[in-house]
């Protein structure tokens, strides 16, 4: 008798559930309790060996002085890259603790910030940016010109450091040397007899500090001979303009490199990386703590929806933000496959193609539980939470399923429509919470992410909770409505008969 007010607070629910869900961000997979915390330190770049060993130690006993510790250890590794050592330290967290991985590793970094050196807890043991191509905001910003493509990445940098939610950003430059640029004149050398390649060739001799003459043999040890000039004779920044140059313009003449060559100094990069052929620089920028990566991208996308590059310059939103969309999207087509599939299998049951169609509407109901249970857990979107929406898509059609095929077999027996509406709420009310429980407290355990690991499987519990209790107290509600709206007409018994001939 009430019908448009329990489908438009059903359709109501369902959107506000839908904006909360949203509020709360989104994250490709729930944050993990760890057994353990893992330490980095970073050493100024002209600290020794011995300084860096005797800081470990401090550390060490910073660490051991934090509630919830139980073990330590440091590891020393030589860089492949010639540069020094680098030390790290494993931190194992004792069973009866207060407080999370992740708390106790903002604590060892609190404990100490004071020192000289710049300490780095993570108390997570799953890397997820191996797995989501880079944590955080990342910008690949590609065009051809290297001078234009750097100031075009600072000025993204300098962009994105306004964004509520960002810890630190990198332009992509942290690495780049300078470098000194000889531009040569093509007419002025021309007129001594010179081009380009020779003179660089000529530059490139004086600029050299160091010869191999020859290799000795000593001992059976080949020992390269180096010939060095002295002091006088090396050509530095500040003389390199007064470097004569030998020209061959008739006759052999020389001039000054400054005469011929504009001298400039430049940023050069390490590396020059590359993406489908485009010169690339990667803008970077961290997540605050307390933040989150799907509600700071959104942000992000809207400060650069208006920013202008240069021409043949372009940026692409790359990172952790990007893997989570595009898995959100593949899940949302399996869910949508799903739901049809389900459709299918009971229009070949019911033998009809309405009834079916009014099971589906148990679908949104669970959508709507399963949200609401996000929100009032405080829990993001993931991709753990999405499976969980998979996993109802199959299950709460259960309860439709009971109640729109006892209606339809009360109606053949000749009762009218309302009242087997009613009768049947009555009759199947039992079976109905008896199938939903039994998978609620099923999931309980695992709602509340005991035991080690079980936060990783937390939010597709709740999801399946919240979605199973709400639709289960509304189907009683919605399915009857609906089942009132769209089957109207009497359903006819069909009776074959066997017909034997004498």
């Amino acid at each position: 008798r009430h019908k448009l007010p329990v489908l438009l607070g059903a359709v109501a629910l369902l959107i506000v559930s839908a904006l909360l869900a949203v509020s709360m961000g989104t994250a490709f997979m729930p944050e993990m309790d760890s057994p353990q915390v893992s330490v980095s330190i970073e050493m100024p770049q002209e600290a020794t060996t011995e300084e860096s060993r005797a800081m470990c130690d401090t550390v060490l006993e910073r660490i051991l002085s934090v509630e919830g510790v139980s073990t330590v250890g440091a590891m020393e590794s030589q860089s492949l890259m010639g540069g020094g050592s680098s030390l790290s330290i494993y931190v194992l967290l004792g069973e009866e603790r207060s407080e999370s991985s992740q708390q106790i590793a903002r604590r060892i970094e609190e404990a100490t910030a004071d020192l000289d050196c710049t300490v780095t807890a993570n108390g997570s043991t799953m890397d997820m940016s191996m797995m989501t191509g880079g944590s955080g905001i990342r910008l690949a910003v590609t065009g051809d010109d290297m001078d234009t493509l750097r100031q075009t990445a600072a000025g993204l940098a300098e962009c994105l450091s306004g964004v509520e939610g960002i810890a630190a950003v990198s332009d992509g430059q942290e690495d780049s040397s300078t470098e000194v640029r000889v531009t040569v004149d093509k007419s002025k050398a021309a007129e001594y007899g010179l081009t380009v390649a020779q003179v660089y060739q000529q530059v490139a001799v004086a600029i050299r500090a160091e010869t191999s003459a020859t290799t000795l043999s000593v001992e059976s040890n080949d020992l390269p001979v180096v010939v060095v000039p002295d002091a006088a004779g090396l050509t530095t920044r500040e003389t390199l303009p007064e470097l004569m140059i030998t020209g061959t313009n008739n006759e052999e003449c020389e001039v000054r490199l400054s005469e011929i060559a504009a001298i400039g100094e430049g940023v050069s990069p390490t590396a020059i990386n590359r993406e489908n052929q485009a010169r690339t620089i990667t803008v970077t920028a961290a997540i605050a703590e307390g933040s989150n990566i799907g509600l700071v991208s959104r942000e992000v996308e809207k400060r650069l929806a208006g920013y202008e590059m240069p021409e043949g310059y372009t940026f692409a939103l790359e990172g952790e933000n990007e893997m989570i969309s595009s898995t959100m999207g593949d899940l949302v087509l399996m869910i949508a496959l799903a739901v049809v599939l389900i459709y299918l299998i009971m229009t070949a049951q019911f033998q009809s193609l309405l009834s079916p169609f009014i099971v589906l509407f148990t679908i949104p109901l669970a959508f709507t539980g399963g949200l609401l249970a996000l929100w009032i857990t405080g829990k993001e979107l993931s991709v753990i939470a999405m499976l969980g929406f998979l996993m109802l898509a199959g299950v709460v059609v259960n309860n439709g399923i009971v109640f729109v095929d006892y209606v339809n077999q009360l109606r053949l027996e000749g009762m009218d429509r309302t009242e087997a509406l009613v009768r049947t709420g009555r009759d199947r009310i039992r079976p109905i919470l008896m199938t939903a429980m039994t998978t609620i407290f099923g999931l309980f355990t695992m709602a509340l992410g005991l035991g080690s690991g079980g936060d990783m499987l937390q939010p597709l519990a709740i999801v399946t909770i919240g979605g199973l209790a709400y639709a289960t107290l509304l189907t009683l509600f919605v399915v009857p409505a609906i089942y009132d709206i769209f089957l109207k007409k009497e359903l006819k018994k069909v009776v074959i008969e066997e017909v034997t001939e004498q």
